[in-house]
């Protein structure tokens, strides 16, 4: 059934940069995984628009700041549009995992902060992650979902239940864009 372009949120850190257990704490510690960027600038010049939802609790922690963080992500937003691509927004949630907030996932807060920006009602979305609470976002958001095995990806792989049947597993975002791009065709 091919798909109209809609919506993909994307987790950050294990889809698009490298993930690091000591966090990324400066623009120098960013570094984009292979075909991420130019995935996003397909997705985006195929119609698709394109958003970022991210736990950040780096920042809640003391190891960087929202400064540090707009550094990186402006970076970003300049790496798809040299692309030829766009990102409609970044959504980040700086609070501790035991903050209690709607908007850390696996809960919602951000993905319908997003959704709310762009029509929920009018679009098919997606939330492309590499944990299980990416995915438990995307659910709760009723989005349909895709994990990659990049980043934590393939640790993550083991522990999908039957919730996540419908679950695309890709290699990498490139192989998400170019299976979501043959099925729109």
């Amino acid at each position: 059934m091919p798909n109209e372009p809609g919506i993909v949120i994307l987790d950050r850190d294990g889809v698009i940069n490298r993930d690091s257990d000591a966090y990324i704490k400066s623009v120098d510690e960013w570094q984009v995984l292979p075909g991420a960027i130019e995935a996003i600038a397909r997705l985006s010049q195929a119609g698709w628009r394109v958003a970022v939802a991210t736990n950040q609790s780096g920042i809640g922690r003391g190891y960087y700041d929202t400064q540090t963080l707009s550094q990186i992500h402006r970076l970003l937003v300049a790496k798809v549009e040299a692309a030829g691509g766009q990102l409609e927004r970044i959504e980040y949630c700086p609070h501790l995992p035991d903050a209690g907030c709607r908007c850390r996932k696996p809960n919602p807060g951000m993905l319908e902060r997003i959704l709310s920006a762009v029509d929920r009602n009018a679009v098919p979305c997606w939330m492309v992650g590499d944990s299980l609470r990416d995915l438990e976002a995307g659910l709760a958001a009723h989005c349909r979902t895709a994990l990659v095995l990049t980043g934590n990806g393939k640790a993550t792989r083991d522990k999908l239940d039957r919730r996540f049947t419908e679950t695309w597993i890709c290699d990498d975002l490139h192989h998400f864009a170019t299976r979501l791009l043959s099925a729109s065709d």
